[in-house]
């Protein structure tokens, strides 16, 4: 084989501020870049934490704000869980998709199928409160994307990425919950391997894979929300995350 071998880069953001409702959260990323002595590059691709968004876009909500209706109460009792949070848990759900042990499994909005429809109360200021996905991990991805053409002239991809689990397998990991400027799949079913066969349904979720290997940068106590990746070869469009997720048609577990 010749040629340059394959590089990955993952950069971790340091010395980005606690953020709060209406930060510049674009801006606040250059800043931190630059006091690194980073400039962004065209094809670079943006990893932040979803945390971090739902900060800048108000969406940590005090559980005094969150009166827990009867239906609350009730599964609060059997989830050993405090009301208040399971009624915000109640309030994101657009379906219960499992209940037992003390653990709630819940389909979002979004169509994500997670914890607690993605409701966490980790690496909050206010110990009363609790942090709801955005609206539109999306368009987060991409105002993120827009600022820093914007403020350095330079087009890159970003992901918001927030801590999932998995069936069948233990342990967590970072999936991509928003995504611009990439698309999110890498579809190798019309490939041939080295032996001369088709692959025939091999279609990776790149956006997963970058994102899980950001956190491995991130860590989930080191204060590092962003993390910059350089060298990753993407497909450049306009995705959405909603690639990513299986129809019920085609949900074997559904």
């Amino acid at each position: 084989m010749s040629g340059k071998a394959p590089e990955l880069s993952l950069i971790g953001l340091t010395g980005l501020p606690e953020i709060r409702q209406g930060d510049d959260l674009g801006a606040l990323i250059v800043e931190a870049a630059s006091s690194l002595g980073l400039e962004f590059r065209p094809g670079d691709i943006l990893v932040v934490t979803q945390k971090v968004v739902s900060k800048a876009e108000g969406r940590v909500i005090p559980l005094r704000d969150a009166t827990p209706s009867p239906l609350a109460r009730s599964w609060a009792v059997l989830l050993d869980k405090d009301p208040r949070l399971v009624e915000l848990i109640l309030r994101e759900a657009k379906r219960i998709v499992r209940m037992d042990r003390g653990i709630l499994i819940a389909e979002t909005r979004h169509g994500f199928i997670c914890a607690n429809a993605g409701v966490d109360r980790s690496n909050l200021p206010d110990q009363d409160a609790a942090a709801l996905l955005p609206l539109d991990p999306d368009g987060s991805a991409k105002a993120i994307r827009d600022r820093i053409l914007a403020l350095c002239g330079i087009e890159v991809a970003a992901l918001i990425s927030d801590t999932f689990g998995r069936p069948w397998r233990e342990g967590l990991t970072n999936v991509a919950i928003g995504v611009s400027g990439l698309l999110p799949m890498k579809d190798y079913s019309a490939a041939v391997d080295d032996f001369g066969r088709r692959l025939q349904a091999t279609i990776i979720a790149a956006a997963d894979e970058l994102a899980a290997a950001a956190e491995l940068v991130m860590g989930k106590t080191e204060r590092i929300p962003a993390v910059l990746i350089r060298g990753y070869q993407y497909e450049k469009g306009e995705g959405w995350t909603s690639m990513l997720l299986r129809p019920p048609e085609k949900d074997l577990f559904r």
